[in-house]
């Protein structure tokens, strides 16, 4: 046996079919898509949830709620979690830099302070918004407040 006289198994290699390519080749006319109707043309793709030209699902089911395009999303940080901060990186000012540094927070965040917790010491907190829960929790251990 030589490399020369290599050959695939009997039946492993087939011919493909050649579609559309007149009547004599058996796949002429209809090139095997049946006879008219839309599947029949060329470049024809069904789009994805077509039901025949039932009313599709997704526009059967009503419309509910919509999106406000006013909201503003807050990264939520409690006092407890501030005093945790301020303990395990030794700061007594904290601000949206810091948080970022430390991965607290990510750049485009804006950031609120909540009231849930304790402090106990006085830090100064500079974030975008403030409970009013935050704000008596932080002046009264002799902290200040700062807005962004």
């Amino acid at each position: 046996m030589e490399l020369h006289s290599l050959k695939p198994a009997k039946g492993a290699v087939k011919k493909r079919k050649r579609i559309g390519r007149g009547q004599g080749s058996t796949r002429g006319g209809t090139s095997t898509r049946g006879h008219n109707g839309q599947k029949s043309r060329s470049g024809y793709s069904r789009k994805r949830n077509h039901e025949g030209g039932q009313m599709p699902l997704q526009m059967r089911l009503p419309k509910r709620g919509f999106k406000n395009i006013n909201r503003i999303d807050y990264v939520a940080i409690n006092l407890k979690r501030l005093q945790e901060i301020a303990e395990k990186f030794k700061l007594s000012t904290i601000d949206i830099q810091t948080l970022i540094t430390h991965g607290i927070v990510r750049k485009t965040d804006k950031v609120k302070i909540l009231g849930n917790g304790e402090l106990t010491s006085g830090l100064t907190v500079t974030a975008h918004a403030y409970s009013e829960a935050a704000k008596t929790g932080i002046e009264a251990k002799g902290g200040k407040i700062n807005l962004v």
